[in-house]
């Protein structure tokens, strides 16, 4: 197949790969809002050791069958370590934010993690970024500003768990990216959740509560869904072209913020809108002024996000921790 006719069928692809994506949002709110329900009865720590171990099962049985045991042959099991531990402490964050305010404010700030991975991959990768990107990279820090409404009387410590949950998720991008020149994305999933799972452990003796039989399937689904949506998302971004596919990403705050009105009554406030659309137009500019450079992109850093658990990408949406993998580079 020539490179035109190749081009052309992947093109033909874009309607299921919008598909997926979309799909994928929807299942990680779902996630989310699980989540958030159990941490008002559960601790932070064996809310996300259940969610990490049922991700890592399905995880496991997704990668495993197809690569056999050679997924786990690696020479840098130390920045395996160091990148699985900066996923947990992101994770780790987010469940906070989660239990300490609405769903729509915490996805809404963790979509910052864009913004972030530019700044790093200017101070770590020493990458040059010029007055269009800094411009948005400013715009884009002034909504999330807008979001947390910073205030003497407002102060939110909720909203700087979900600031912090950026910024860690955005080291783990850059991480991947440097990681992604010798190892699989299947390696650096499968290392990730390890980590993180084995790090949870760790959280146990600090608050356990035998869980329910409702809430402990729950928090099954929870994990199982992770996997099954991380696939989603990976398999969209191989489909269509990330200019194609990445915007729709941001409809996790369309369900995050509609899940948190149906559940919760978390009614959107102005600050929240206003500043969500300023930090979403400012990731996509970003994402647009990538297209335009290289005349393709691969995944941007987004966030979540994006974790807990994950497969196949690097800043996955809010609160799922995993590899958000398929070697994503940073906006730079």
């Amino acid at each position: 197949m020539s490179n035109t006719e190749a081009a052309a069928a992947r093109r033909n692809q874009v309607p299921r790969g919008i598909a997926y994506m979309v799909a994928s949002t929807a299942l990680f709110a779902l996630i989310n809002a699980i989540v958030k329900w159990e941490l008002a009865t559960y601790p932070v720590g064996e809310v996300a050791f259940y969610r990490a171990l049922f991700a890592l099962a399905t995880v496991a049985v997704m990668i495993i069958p197809r690569t056999g045991f050679g997924v786990f042959r690696t020479r840098r099991y130390l920045g395996h370590l160091q990148r699985g531990i900066s996923q947990f402490g992101s994770m780790t964050c987010m469940f906070v934010a989660f239990s300490m305010m609405s769903l729509g404010s915490a996805v809404a700030i963790s979509f910052a993690a864009p913004l972030f991975t530019t700044l790093l991959s200017i101070v770590i990768l020493k990458e040059q970024v010029r007055l269009h990107r800094w411009t948005a990279l400013i715009v884009g820090f002034i909504g999330v500003i807008i979001v947390t409404e910073p205030g003497a009387n407002s102060f939110n410590l909720g909203a700087m768990f979900a600031l912090a949950n950026a910024v860690l998720s955005s080291s783990v991008a850059i991480a991947i990216r440097r990681m992604s020149t010798t190892e699989s994305t299947e390696t650096l999933t499968i290392y990730q959740l390890i980590v993180i799972t084995g790090c949870t452990v760790f959280l146990l003796p600090f608050g356990f509560k035998p869980p329910a039989w409702t809430d402990f399937g729950a928090l099954a689904i929870a994990g199982v869904g992770n996997g099954i949506a991380q696939y989603w998302w990976t398999r969209s971004l191989t489909l269509a072209p990330p200019s194609a596919v990445v915007p729709f990403n941001y409809l996790s705050l369309v369900w995050a913020s509609t899940l948190g009105f149906i559940v919760w009554g978390d009614v959107p406030t102005t600050h929240l809108i206003v500043g969500a659309v300023i930090v979403v137009c400012s990731g996509l500019y970003i994402l647009w002024r990538e297209t335009v450079r290289h005349g393709h992109v691969r995944p941007l850093g987004l966030s979540a996000a994006t974790s807990s658990a994950g497969f196949g990408r690097t800043n996955a949406p809010p609160g799922v921790t995993g590899t958000e993998s398929l070697e994503t580079e940073a906006a730079g």
